[in-house]
């Protein structure tokens, strides 16, 4: 309901002139005219009433296809449609017709499975936001996210995205079957086992891609610099992913690898940064390499850069949908935030590998970004039960680095820009860690 304004027409006020003005004859014959005036308005009034009544009772017999007083509904009876603006009304009986249509027309309406339609119709409800991420999962779809987030399940170990519309290869996971067969980055995905994946949302893709240890799938793929699109061929595999791996090189430096922020990510990278601080002598330069990591929770990405970072810094920001902010900040237990810090990003880094590097960048002097332009996925998810396992994942709100810059679709650029070729891949060279070595040392 609508708070309109009412105009409300000021009440006509007459006042008689005083009788002994005029003659009392005449006084008398005037409030007579007024008064049959007013007698002929009463009458004409309740005619066009009345008319209207009857115009309307036989507009409504006509319409009914049925005569008589049976035709008409009492006040107490009658169900309203349409009682607001049809700008701001949806009739969802819309959707039963289309399903009863279904059920009823369909050619093969035998094999149909009301689950599927009534899930498919959620999913595409989530689908029209625009918003590849705002995403429902049902409970197989629901059970391959668990399995993400623990890091073991049956697969190819690749991340993927929506971009562009087309199915795209956010990064392979280090040492799983995606990796191996030589996908990359920004992979496009055209075909999976000589299916068109065009109009597949990443969930259904993702099903389809997914399978028991020692399966193949085919998928056909276009790289950016080739001309042609081609096959590859994966065999699955058992993915058990250890989400950070600790080296220390030669000359006193120590590489960080982070390959995912999933649910145990915090407490490996806790147990990695408790062995640095042990370490004796103590570690000249880090690497934290996040290339072709893409992302996941945003509390671990948090906890991981409190301990790379001084207390009571902004982390990330996060703006909702009224453009307020609200900071992320670091929790307390710095202990690396004084030994120089090169971190590797590439096309691969998404999500919370963007937070924990524009975080490093921006907060501290001693950070350098070497590599590619990360993926630029700058969206905060909730995951949300909306039954028995089953859940929606929904945009609650925009990221944004400590110094308030969005890098949604724009991706964050490194301070130092290096490529790593096809050939360097081949011949077991990477020129972005060489190079970051190279300033490390450079920092003595």
């Amino acid at each position: 309901m609508t708070n309109e304004p009412t105009n409300v027409e000021p009440a006509t006020t007459q006042v008689p002139l005083p009788n002994e003005s005029r003659p009392e004859t005449e006084n008398l014959e005037k409030k007579n005219r007024r008064l049959v005036k007013r007698i002929l308005a009463v009458f004409f009034l309740c005619a066009a009433l009345f008319g209207t009544y009857e115009f309307g009772l036989e507009q409504g017999k006509t319409a009914s296809g049925q005569a008589g007083v049976s035709s008409v509904l009492s006040p107490g009876s009658v169900v309203f449609s349409n009682t607001e603006s049809q700008d701001k009304t949806l009739d969802f009986s819309l959707f039963w017709k289309v399903w009863n249509i279904l059920k009823d027309k369909y050619v093969d309406r035998g094999k149909l499975d009301a689950t599927k339609l009534f899930y498919g119709s959620i999913k595409g409800m989530l689908a029209a936001t625009g918003d590849p991420y705002t995403t429902f999962f049902d409970p197989e779809e629901q059970k391959s996210f668990n399995e993400d987030m623990s890091g073991k399940f049956e697969g190819i170990g690749a991340e993927m995205g929506i971009r562009d519309d087309v199915l795209t290869i956010i990064a392979p996971l280090d040492g799983t079957p995606a990796e191996q067969s030589g996908l990359r980055p920004n992979d496009k995905i055209l075909k999976i086992d000589g299916a068109k994946t065009t109009g597949l949302s990443l969930e259904e893709a993702v099903g389809k891609i997914r399978g028991p240890k020692g399966t193949t799938v085919v998928l056909n793929i276009f790289r950016s610099g080739e001309d042609t699109a081609r096959d590859v061929t994966v065999v699955r595999d058992v993915i058990n992913v250890k989400s950070v791996k600790l080296d220390f090189r030669d000359d006193g430096i120590a590489v960080l690898r982070v390959s995912r922020f999933g649910d145990s990510t915090q407490q490996e990278f806790a147990d990695a940064v408790s062995t640095i601080k042990k370490r004796s002598p103590a570690p000249t330069g880090l690497i934290v390499d996040l290339r072709s990591n893409p992302g996941g929770l945003l509390d671990a990405a948090v906890a991981m850069a409190s301990l790379m970072i001084p207390a009571d810094q902004t982390v990330v920001w996060e703006e909702n949908a009224q453009g307020e902010r609200k900071p992320e900040k670091t929790l307390g237990g710095d202990v690396l935030s004084g030994i120089p810090t090169a971190v590797l990003i590439d096309e691969g880094s998404a999500s919370a590998s963007e937070i924990l590097a524009g975080a490093l960048r921006e907060d501290r002097k001693n950070v350098t970004l070497v590599g590619k332009k990360s993926y630029g996925k700058g969206s905060v998810q909730e995951l949300i039960p909306v039954g028995k396992d089953m859940s929606v994942k929904v945009t609650i709100a925009r990221w944004l680095t400590p110094n308030g810059n969005q890098i949604n679709e724009k991706g964050i650029s490194p301070d130092i820009d290096v490529n790593i070729s096809v050939d360097d891949i081949k011949a077991g060279r990477d020129p972005q860690k060489d190079k970051a070595v190279e300033i490390l040392r450079k920092g003595k």
